[in-house]
């Protein structure tokens, strides 16, 4: 394998013949990812309906938010792993047909409790697509320069999806019951699993050796707890319960990553670590999207409920930042050979952090043209950052181990973005529930709109003209104090990490091109 880093490079294998039809195998990968962003964005779209149908608290509703990612997050080693043994194109078809048949689970749930449960089952099902499609794209495209520029447009088909999932449940919204946002997975999953048959080649680990169970539970429980621990205490405070999940997701990963260090065939090859540039690449994505995704989730009942907005209208007003990731990441390869690897990710890192922090100054009544080029700084530095921190991370492994590598840089991501939620998600709820009641509010009323401000804007319904207009007025000055926090708090953590990947990513190249 060319080397990566800025030290010697050892001499290029012979140039392999391009695969025919590699083009329209990336079109179906493409589609896996659309279908996953898709569900995850509007999700927050349909959080206010949901909130008035199933009211839930608001505990439940982070849970509702962040259960899937929590999921995700803990199997996504194991699957991708998985891929690397039974064969990557098995696994994901069979998590495509399993996705499709769970989003109608969630489309028809009537309780909090089963909407979590849904969630969950979906998240088991995701687990099973994300890590395959970046380790097809490892095996199908040789030449690195055809490859940085197939991981751009993956990139840019999860932007892409976050644009769509908005507009068109915004749409849904208007003219069906929140349910119907998941039942637009239905025919992508179709298409996906009916094309994905005829043109997706199987690849896998030729000489994988077993698959370690012992491992599989470790490393899902251990992820699971510790994200438990940091999400219950965020929002409610150090407590016995709380303690011990932290140390028993703590002694289950040091168990994991023991284990892997003696196994002959490991679940994840740790020492895939020592490589600087591999490191760096998953710490720049884990931080980047705990910055972000806090904001995001809340971004759209913001839309919705503070500025009054439909939910198309609020799916709209999000375009830019999916603009923004599409037309970066279809250029960050280029970019990053150009200039360096670490200009191009500390940079967009520094973008999206400079970003955020403009949102400390939000106001119920702040103008659109600021919110939409806010998001498209976001989305320009998310696109440039994403995509070349992918492309990293997949160069810097041998391709048989291209699944297990992915799902590490997808694990990095699914949990930065459960953790995000865990812990921004719950500054705004803490925020928020500290509101004061206008005088008269009924007791009952009063603690239904603490919940959430979807619960004040139901809340307020059944009360007097006045009454419900302080009510509401109160419940969202309380949601955007709430949401400035959690933006300086992202804003931060992004500066942060892009100073980080400046250091971290000093002398990582890119591969070049045969003959380049």
């Amino acid at each position: 394998m060319t080397g990566t880093t800025g030290g010697p490079r050892t001499l290029a294998a012979p140039a392999e013949t391009p695969r025919p039809g590699r083009w329209l195998a990336l079109a179906v990968l493409a589609l896996a990812v659309l279908l996953v962003a898709v569900d995850a964005t509007v999700l927050g779209l349909a959080t206010p309906f949901l909130s008035e149908d199933l009211r839930p608290s608001g505990t439940q509703l982070l849970w509702i938010g962040d259960v899937y990612s929590f999921v995700i997050a803990g199997l996504l080693v194991s699957m991708g792993s998985l891929g690397d043994r039974i064969g990557r194109k098995k696994l994901l078809l069979t998590g495509a047909v399993a996705f499709g048949a769970v989003s109608v689970l969630n489309a028809y749930a009537t309780s909090p409790e089963m909407m979590i449960a849904a969630r969950a089952l979906l998240g088991v099902a995701g687990a099973t697509l994300m890590p395959s499609t970046l380790a097809l794209i490892r095996n199908i495209f040789h030449d690195p320069k055809e490859r940085s520029l197939a991981i751009g447009i993956w990139g840019a088909m999860a932007s892409a999806g976050a644009a769509v999932g908005p507009v068109v449940g915004g749409f849904l919204l208007g003219h069906f019951w929140w349910g119907s946002v998941f039942l637009i997975n239905l025919p992508v999953m179709a298409v996906l699993v009916l094309v994905g048959i005829k043109l997706l080649p199987e690849s896998r680990d030729p000489s994988p050796g077993p698959w370690d169970l012992l491992s599989v539970v470790l490393s899902m429980s251990g992820i699971i707890a510790v994200v438990y621990a940091i999400k219950e205490g965020a929002t409610h405070g150090p407590r016995w319960d709380v303690a011990a999940a932290a140390l028993a997701g703590i002694l289950a990963l040091v168990w994991f990553v023991r284990r892997q260090l003696t196994l002959p065939s490991p679940l994840l090859n740790m020492r895939l670590f020592h490589n600087r540039g591999f490191s760096g690449a998953v710490l720049a994505d884990l931080l980047t999207v705990l910055g972000l995704s806090g904001m995001v989730f809340f971004l759209s009942q913001f839309l919705q409920l503070v500025q009054g907005r439909s939910p198309l209208e609020a799916g709209l007003a999000e375009l830019p930042a999916a603009v923004g990731a599409v037309t970066a990441g279809l250029l960050a390869g280029r970019a990053a050979r150009r200039f360096s690897v670490r200009s191009v990710v500390a940079g967009g890192l520094a973008a999206i952090g400079l970003a955020l922090a403009v949102l400390v100054w939000l106001e119920s009544d702040t103008a659109y043209p600021v919110l939409g080029a806010t998001l498209l700084v976001v989305g320009v530095g998310a696109g440039f950052s994403f995509t070349v921190t992918a492309d990293v991370i997949l160069s810097s492994v041998p391709k048989e181990q291209a699944g297990a590598a992915s799902a590490v840089s997808e694990t990095a991501y699914e949990l930065g973005a459960a953790l995000g939620i865990a812990l921004l998600g719950s500054i705004v709820t803490g925020v928020y529930r500290d509101f004061a009641i206008p005088a008269g509010v009924p007791a009952g009323t009063a603690a239904e709109a603490h919940e959430s401000l979807g619960g004040a804007v139901e809340a307020s319904s059944a009360l007097p003209a006045d009454q419900a207009a302080g009510l509401l007025t109160s419940a969202q000055q309380a949601f955007v104090d709430g949401l400035q926090i959690a933006s300086g708090v992202g804003a931060v953590v992004l500066l942060a990490t892009a100073a980080a990947a400046w250091f971290l990513l000093r002398g990582q190249k890119l591969e070049e091109g045969y003959g380049g």
